[in-house]
């Protein structure tokens, strides 16, 4: 072989020897790859059992930043963060209410087909119910309507209402026995809130037991421009309780206590009048206020449906904790549900959701006032052991602020506007959270028409701080009253300031205003009221 040949056959071997080294560098860095795989794919295994083990210990550590502020240090397992999102989601948002409350004002009666619930199955169902609870739970075809309109067109608003109740049903329950009320009343709350502590009707009705302003009131429930206690899960409840008895004594009968609930005591006894003095609930429900007309039915039906869930199918998504896995703290000063957000990292809206009375999410501090955090059991520990210095950074971040927080002033439960120039019902309405319609019906008043300087009776929803008007000369007397001078009268249901002047002779309006201090029209009955003998 010549020179040049094997300078050529050199090159080839060559070239063979580094593609076969190549080639077995390759090899070897495949499955270096793969066995990194599977030692990668078994580490995350072990991190994912190690965060899901932390997670079922509910570990939340406390560290101390280079600030010197607080932060909460804290793993979670993805897929279950999800899952709880899904079931917080359904504690905060409104629809539920929304869903609910339109049930209820709708319902008609139509018979609906639905096989997975035949009529004789129902009526021994309703029998078996009847025997256990003082409400009259006898069949008849608009209950059958509406609890197969329920069960066909509302099954998964069920699932969600039920897993729902297992958070406030136990508080319910509790109160519910302490005062001796039936324990099926928990489903008033279903059908009035949709167990929605910040529910508000169209016509004002406020929280889980839908208190309206002035009822709230008589029950010692306050409302100011920071707090609105007609939200507070445990508050209202007791209020709904002592409310709910006082209108059983009443009627004797726990079905017209209900339909009284909901549209008044006077509205029942007119019914009762006009339907020949019957005291069936079913007997006197045309005569009732078309929301009334259905309201039993809808509690009737909600009652059925949640004593047998089980035999329906509906599986309902329970909640991460009940109410009593939460605690109170008694806050030292003022605090936003923002700063206890940031400071111990729970989500705002879980706060809100756990502390829904405090309707500007502030949480006021006022001498002698019990205002409340409430928050996860084991949340508790983490901020009394930090109070001081969550108080510190919220007072910090109070005296940065550049415009102040509301002045603290409770409500009233109704006004006397005075029209003035340029007023119009809409700009009224606007100002004071209501609705024109509502104006008009309080007023009595035919079309939209105002004058200047007439006078309005307003029930605000937002607060209206009292303002001190200078004061005028009076026809009061500059002399104290003698009371052997007075005889005293009490005021009657259907009474006003005119008609009991009417009774007394030389008696009128301005002057019973006088003798007993009054500045309104507003009068209750029970009132004692100072009459002139002479």
């Amino acid at each position: 072989m010549n020179k040049r040949g094997l300078l050529i056959f050199a090159f080839l071997s060559w070239g063979a020897m580094v593609f076969a080294q190549d080639t077995i560098s390759e090899l070897n860095n495949a499955i270096t790859s793969k066995d990194s795989l599977t030692i990668k794919e078994q580490s995350s295994k072990d991190k994912t059992a190690s965060i899901a083990n932390k997670e079922l210990q509910n570990i939340t550590k406390l560290a101390q930043n280079p600030k010197d502020s607080l932060a909460f240090l804290k793993r979670d397992h993805p897929q279950m963060a999800a899952l709880d999102s899904l079931w917080k989601e359904e504690l905060y948002s409104t629809h539920l209410f929304d869903t609910i409350y339109k049930s209820v004002t709708e319902l008609d009666y139509e018979p609906v087909e639905y096989k997975d619930l035949p009529t004789d199955t129902l009526k021994a169902r309703l029998e078996k119910l009847n025997a256990r609870t003082p409400f009259n739970v006898a069949y008849n075809p608009s209950l059958e309507s509406v609890i197969k309109n329920y069960l066909k067109n509302r099954h998964e608003h069920l699932e969600r209402l039920i897993g729902l109740s297992d958070f406030y049903f136990p508080l319910f329950e509790q109160e519910l026995d302490n005062q001796d009320i039936p324990l099926e009343i928990k489903y008033l709350a279903i059908v009035e809130s949709a167990l929605k502590p910040r529910a508000k009707s169209r016509v004002g009705a406020t929280g889980l037991w839908q208190f309206m302003f002035g009822t709230g009131k008589m029950y010692g429930l306050e409302v100011s421009s920071y707090v609105d206690e007609r939200m507070d899960p445990i508050m209202a409840t007791k209020a709904a309780c002592r409310y709910l008895a006082k209108l059983y004594q009443m009627f004797g009968d726990w079905d017209l206590a209900l339909a009284s609930y909901n549209s008044g005591p006077g509205n029942v006894t007119k019914a009762i009048r006009r339907s020949g003095g019957y005291t069936n609930y079913w007997n006197i429900r045309h005569n009732l206020p078309r929301e009334t007309a259905g309201y039993l039915p809808a509690f009737l039906a909600t009652m059925y449906i949640f004593e047998y869930a089980e035999e329906h199918g509906l599986k309902p998504r329970r909640p991460e904790f009940t109410y009593f896995e939460t605690d109170t703290i008694k806050v030292k000063q003022m605090i936003t549900l923002d700063q206890v957000s940031e400071y111990m990292e729970i989500d705002i809206e879980e706060l809100q959701f756990l502390n829904p009375s405090y309707k500007l999410d502030i949480i006021p501090y006022i001498e002698d006032e019990n205002y409340v955090l409430r928050l996860p059991r084991e949340k508790v520990g983490a901020f009394v052991a930090n109070e001081e210095k969550v108080y510190e950074l919220a007072k910090a971040e109070f005296d940065k602020r550049e415009k102040p927080l509301p002045q603290y002033f409770e409500a009233n439960d109704r006004i006397r506007y005075r029209v003035r120039s340029g007023d119009y019902l809409g700009r009224i309405a606007r100002k004071f959270g209501v609705r024109v319609s509502q104006i008009r019906r309080w007023n009595g008043m035919r079309n939209d028409n105002l004058r200047i300087g007439q006078r309005l009776t307003i029930y605000p929803r937002r607060p209206v701080v009292d303002v001190q008007k200078p004061t005028k000369p009076t026809n009061k007397p500059t002399t104290p009253i003698d009371p052997k001078n007075f005889e005293t009268y009490t005021v009657k249901v259907g009474d006003t300031l005119w008609s009991i002047s009417q009774k007394f002779k030389g008696v009128t309006v301005e002057k019973l205003k006088i003798w007993n201090d009054i500045s309104g029209s507003g009068i209750k009955p029970g009132m004692k009221l100072r009459i002139s003998k002479s």
